[in-house]
């Protein structure tokens, strides 16, 4: 995006939920999200009861930007130019030569839709935020133990994949205590859940008594949302936000049209009737873009309010807000800390308008640069005629280049300045 960019600037401030103003304890949920979709694998679908012994070192395999391809049951680290990086066949490594074999130095077959990103593939799936990663190792896993019994088998576990994220993830799943991860997180918030720093909360204040309008825009049902936000922000966290939109059902809030994907009013967390319009700030379930900027319009009393946008998922937050509408973007992007590429005079060269303001380096387990995937933002690739090998963007540095306005560690990095 040309020029530069400055918060002081935007009328309306609006938020992603989880993993952007809540953040989470990677290694507890993570494991828990893991053990929520294994636990349904094994008990309604007859998967392997092994599926469950977790090897702390296998933990390692997670790393955002890697794409499932669910034919081959292989995942793929994928270059700016659509060619093959590293590559595994469930969590086994392949080598330089198995994938020459396999891919070649070209681009990648679904490269081109896959970089369209305006939808999803039953052909593969691209992990890019903390909740896929738990699923990514539990495919990979799912795919070695299959390989146990019959290694030139064609691979079909993505739908019983699909059927443990409806179990778990519901609208209903919350209220009902159905699965596992709902009612462990109820009975145990803090062991998953961080505390949200003072200088957020400072922050989040200051913006609203300024007059700045304040957004939650979330696809976590509202009973959820509800449970995370008092834990964060206190029990009268609504005060803070001028709308509230919960199941929002993104990327399809930005990209559905209005007779499609209206807002719908709540009460006792039940979605009621549809909107034909949205006339007042409030709190709302689903919704759509085209309507709420139609409301930003008239509370801010200007054509074209700028709005900026904070988000963690590149396909359902910073993509499709800025393809779909004219928002900026701020991508929390965890891994400016733990990536050693992301040297402090590399990033001191960009100007402060464009690059994340972040300090210092501190890698925690997730965010840690993965041994088997290496950089989320750069790799090499070697040949016969250049061993030390040829230093590439990968795939989703050009992602975040290209969508995001700027890219953060966390809302921390910026609350106060």
């Amino acid at each position: 995006m040309a020029g530069s960019f400055s918060l002081a600037d935007c009328e309306v401030f609006a938020f992603d939920l989880d993993h952007t103003l809540c953040r989470y304890h990677l290694v507890e949920s993570s494991r828990l999200i893991y053990d929520s979709f294994a636990q349904y694998l094994i008990t309604e679908k007859g998967y392997d009861k092994e599926l469950l012994n977790v090897p702390s070192e296998s933990w390692d395999f997670c790393c955002k930007g890697i794409i499932l391809d669910m034919e081959d049951g292989n995942f793929l680290k994928l270059a700016c130019d659509g060619t093959v990086l590293r590559a595994s066949h469930g969590t086994k490594h392949m080598t330089s030569e198995e994938i020459l074999e396999k891919y070649g130095r070209r681009e990648w077959r679904y490269f081109k839709t896959m970089s369209g990103m305006v939808s999803r593939s039953a052909k593969y799936y691209v992990y890019d935020n903390y909740f896929d990663l738990p699923g990514a190792l539990l495919c990979a896993r799912i795919v070695d133990t299959l390989n146990q019994h019959n290694a030139n088998q064609k691979y079909d576990f993505w739908k019983d994949i699909v059927a443990a994220i409806q179990h778990n993830y519901k609208t209903s799943a919350f209220k009902e205590n159905c699965g596992t991860y709902f009612p462990e997180v109820k009975r145990n918030p803090e062991k998953y859940i961080q505390s949200c720093p003072d200088s957020v909360k400072k922050w989040l204040r200051k913006l609203k008594d300024s007059g700045k309008i304040l957004l939650l825009i979330t696809s976590s049902h509202s009973d959820y949302c509800r449970l995370l936000c008092e834990h964060i922000l206190g029990n009268d966290f609504a005060e803070l936000f001028d709308i509230v939109i919960t199941n929002a059902l993104k990327p399809g809030f930005f990209s559905q049209p209005p007779n499609q994907r209206p807002f719908r009013t709540l009460e006792n967390d039940d979605e009621q009737e549809a909107l034909l319009s949205l006339d007042k700030p409030g709190w709302y379930s689903q919704g759509n873009i085209s309507h709420l900027n139609e409301l930003l319009k008239k509370m801010t009393d200007k054509l074209e309010p700028k709005v900026v946008y904070f988000g963690d998922s590149m396909h359902s937050d910073i993509f499709s807000a800025h393809h779909y509408s004219n928002w900026e973007t701020v991508l929390i992007l965890e891994e400016l800390r733990g990536d050693p590429i992301m040297t402090p005079s590399e990033a001191e060269a960009e100007p402060l308008e464009k690059k994340g303001k972040y300090e210092g380096y501190h890698p925690k387990s997730l965010h840690a640069i993965s041994k088997q995937w290496g950089s989320f933002f750069v790799d090499t690739i070697s040949s016969a005629e250049d061993a030390a090998g040829t230093i590439l963007k990968t795939w989703s540095c050009n992602c975040v280049n290209a969508y995001s306005t700027i890219a953060i560690p966390s809302i921390e990095s910026i609350a106060g300045t």
